[in-house]
């Protein structure tokens, strides 16, 4: 009989543990990314934020590849409660990827590989709802659709050579 009390308040706990993932935010101009610390809505392209157990706010990116780095790097400050991205199904446009169309990541198709670069300058991972969607923007610009967690952690984590165009005076 006690091991039935044990077991049924530990599913509890796991349950209310559950049901406290927070929500995602709205993106706004006082959102700054994570590693540079630029306004994540002065870039083009899918974003990301990372919901961290202790933290009353999230902590943004300016591209998702960038936060496929933190997830599957080795130097994560914290338990990670919730992640979402973009969907860019339901972007406006690459230039403004929406501010509160956030799809959980688990539950997103990412193109690897396309002929696309992010906010940053690097290659960018694209989420997007539906398999579909990821699909079709893979047919008009290359790369492969993975889910989630079939994303390696090399193809985040390698070295990437990001050319930054001049600025031409004016």
């Amino acid at each position: 009989m006690k091991r039935l009390l044990v077991a049924a308040v530990l599913l509890a706990g796991c349950q209310q543990e559950e049901a406290r993932a927070p929500d995602p935010v709205s993106m706004t101009g006082d959102a700054l990314s994570h590693f540079c610390l630029m306004q994540v809505d002065q870039h083009p392209g899918p974003k990301a934020q990372i919901h961290l157990a202790g933290l009353p706010d999230p902590i943004f990116f300016a591209q998702v590849r960038d936060a496929l780095a933190y997830i599957k790097g080795p130097e994560r400050d914290g338990e990670i409660l919730a992640v979402y991205v973009s969907d860019m199904g339901a972007a406006p446009s690459w230039d403004s990827p929406g501010e509160d169309n956030w799809i959980a990541a688990d539950t997103g198709h990412f193109v690897v590989g396309a002929d696309v670069t992010g906010g940053m300058g690097a290659p960018e991972i694209v989420p997007f709802l539906t398999s579909e969607a990821a699909q079709d923007f893979a047919g008009r610009k290359g790369g492969r659709v993975m889910t989630f967690h079939d994303i390696p952690a090399e193809t985040v984590l390698a070295p990437v050579d990001v050319t930054l165009e001049e600025e031409t005076p004016s």
